[in-house]
């Protein structure tokens, strides 16, 4: 490798790294990122005289997220050496044996998610912050605060602790996060390590609670009132105060039990409810680890073995179509079976005709299929051709066989057929969800239940249903029949803003419905309303944040015979069409935003609508001129260049506070 290989490589893994740590949007694999910091590493051993302060190896971490209050930690959060193959386990095991003839090890499975500190003072929980860049962090204790795991007293009050753990999200969770993301067509995080992550940083804790994280903690930073001998010991102690550690920490004095321990966990880990990227080996002894060292960033005394990802051949057998709420067609493949992280897996989504067209799929070829983080299976290439053609989506619905087209603006095919069975279906599971409806137990299984049988066939036909019509169906009892219909009743009285949304508009989310009813008032103002009245190319919006795109597809649903129809069985059903009208206000007049990453509970666009609503300004670019840069989840670049500038960065909550706005959740 030449210099300026060495320097193009340290300013890659920068990337990568500020990328991972900061802005959790990571672009590689952590196989990747590990490859590359090995390459990284050789080059700095071959030669010594390259290394420079700003090279990965030099700090833990990366910089820290400015968006908290920031934490020195006086115990340093180190991170661990990584460590690839079994001859290096030896290696390490040999280096050991230097200082005892006989050392005790513990192995831990390495749980896969953001590193935080836990401060008790008098048996009390004080404080919480992240690792940062090991030395200084972010304060979290809100967000900290509605982690059910976490004591917030301790079964002893000792007078000063501080223990690390990892908080993380369990696939459980993570699964059903990801399935109500789909459903409502939005785009799913890649893996709970993100989804986890993002939730810790949030500026409003009720969002950190709804992602229902969970901790383990591994380690005792620093302790007061107490006498610690071991590392096994130690977290003995965490247990009896009242602590969930790490779920397993076996003592071994035979190395080869090491290994084997090591290889039990990589073969249980499908198993687990929580990701795993390794298995972490420890000295037992703590003044054993005193006598060993550190270096600069890690310990001497502890390695991380990181498993490979698993990675599978199999053959595509055929493509299916599945219809989504707003007509989307979305293709899956279906291919033989293969065993990944524990699991069966046998189906993975396509995406869209553009991801089939890059990699260049057919039916019959040979995939590289794996599992994102170890929980949605994906489609990484095609190792083999099959010689047939690239799989094209059909210009037809598969459900009702109306026409599919594409989406000018977007890579999406949809059916156009408003009547389609399956967007029907989709549509009134979205009617029923808690921001919009809040209709308690109708889910998708009984919608398809309603639906199939011929009790309704659209959003409206739910209002007539009766207790007495459910009782036939298996599984339905006089109290959970009742239950519904009370629920359905209930519903009634939510309000046009919520009715807008639940009726699926495209391009018309919860804020924007929010805006549009309190402009209006009323549904048949609305349904009076042109696009000339809701946006023109001369005046723009008439109601702040509604562009051309809303207005178009507000008008185009509202003109629809169906939908008209639609409504005014509502209105005879009772349902509440009015909402109260709200003025225009100033309190963002004179200030620029800049919009970035994905908001725990609005679109962009609704964001966008709520700050014009109240007389703010958004622009495409951060500048000198910007205010504030309203950041979400998985921000890139703009946020870079905001910190680099001294702009103001600032969250969906932070803009509620200014706006005097609810979430609405």
């Amino acid at each position: 490798m030449q210099q300026n290989e060495y320097r193009q490589l340290v300013e890659r893994l920068n990337h990568y790294s500020k990328l991972y740590y900061t802005l959790d949007a990571p672009e590689v694999s952590d196989f990747e990122y590990d490859g590359l910091m090995q390459q990284l590493k050789a080059a700095e051993a071959e030669h010594p005289d390259w290394v420079t302060p700003d090279s990965t190896t030099q700090r833990v971490g990366d910089a820290i997220y400015t968006t908290f209050e920031k934490v020195e930690h006086r115990v340093q959060m180190g991170s661990l050496q990584d460590v690839f193959s079994e001859e290096e386990l030896w290696a390490f095991h040999e280096r050991c044996l230097a200082f005892a003839p006989e050392p005790a090890y513990t192995v831990e499975p390495k749980i896969d998610g953001l590193s935080v500190s836990l401060e008790y003072r008098d048996g009390l929980f004080v404080r919480g912050s992240t690792r940062g860049n090991g030395l200084v962090g972010e304060d979290v204790t809100l967000n900290l605060l509605t982690i059910a795991d976490i004591p917030k007293k301790l079964a002893r009050p000792l007078p000063y602790l501080e223990v690390r753990g990892e908080v993380y999200m369990p696939r459980s969770v993570f699964q059903e996060l990801v399935t109500r993301q789909l459903e409502n067509d939005e785009e799913p995080f890649k893996n709970p390590r993100n989804a986890a992550a993002g939730g810790l940083r949030q500026k409003d804790p009720k969002v950190t609670a709804g992602r229902k994280l969970s901790i383990f903690v591994f380690n005792v930073q620093q302790i007061e009132g107490e006498a610690l001998a071991t590392h096994a010991g130690s977290l003995d102690l965490l247990k009896e105060l009242g602590f969930k550690t790490i779920p397993s920490y076996p003592v071994f004095t035979d190395f080869q039990q090491v290994v084997e321990e090591i290889r039990r966990i990589d073969a249980d880990r499908g198993q687990n409810d929580f990701d795993i990227d390794g298995a972490v080996v420890k000295i037992n002894d703590l003044s054993l680890r005193e006598q060993i060292g550190a270096t600069v960033k890690f310990p001497r005394w502890a390695v991380a073995f990181k498993y490979p990802p698993e990675e599978k051949e199999t053959v595509l057998r055929e493509i299916e179509i599945q219809v989504g709420r707003t007509g989307a067609l979305t293709p899956t493949a279906v291919f033989d079976s293969v065993t990944l992280a524990g699991t069966s897996v046998s189906r993975a989504t396509l995406h869209n005709q553009d991801f089939i067209t890059e990699k260049g799929i057919a039916v019959g070829d040979t995939l590289l299929v794996r599992k994102a983080g170890e929980i949605i299976p994906e489609v990484l290439k095609v190792v083999r051709h099959s010689g047939n053609p690239v799989y094209q989506i059909p210009e037809n619905c598969p459900v009702c066989g109306s026409r599919a087209v594409r989406d000018p603006d977007e890579a999406v095919v949809r059916c156009i057929n408003p009547a389609c069975p399956a967007t029907r279906k989709r549509a009134i599971v979205h009617f029923a969800s808690r921001n919009a409806m809040d209709i308690e137990g109708l889910g998708p299984a009984m919608v398809d239940l309603l639906v199939d049988n011929g009790l309704i066939e659209d959003c409206a036909g739910l209002y007539q249903l009766t207790a007495e019509q459910l009782l036939p169906f298996e599984g339905v009892q006089q109290k959970s029949a009742d239950n519904l219909i009370a629920a359905i009743r209930a519903s009634k009285g939510r309000g046009l803003a919520r009715l807008l949304f639940g009726l699926g508009i495209r391009n018309v989310g919860e804020k924007a419905a929010q805006l549009i009813a309190r402009h209006f008032g009323n549904i048949d103002a609305l349904l009076a309303v042109t696009v000339d009245g809701l946006w023109t190319k001369k005046g723009g919006s008439v109601i702040p944040g509604v562009g051309q795109v809303i207005a178009e597809s507000l008008v185009e649903s509202f003109t629809q015979p169906e939908f008209r129809a639609q409504i005014e069985k509502l209105r005879a059903s009772g349902v509440k069409l009015t909402e109260e009208q709200a003025e225009t206000g100033d309190a963002l007049a004179g200030k620029t935003f800049v919009i970035t990453g994905t908001l725990p509970s609005m679109s962009r666009k609704e964001a966008q609508a709520l700050i014009e609503q109240n007389g703010g300004k958004v622009t495409a670019s951060v500048s000198k001129k910007t205010s504030y840069l309203l950041a979400g989840e998985d921000a890139g670049s703009k946020l870079a260049k905001a910190q680099a500038r001294g702009v103001p960065v600032i969250g969906e909550a932070e803009l509620m506070q200014m706006t005097g706005t609810e979430t609405g959740r």
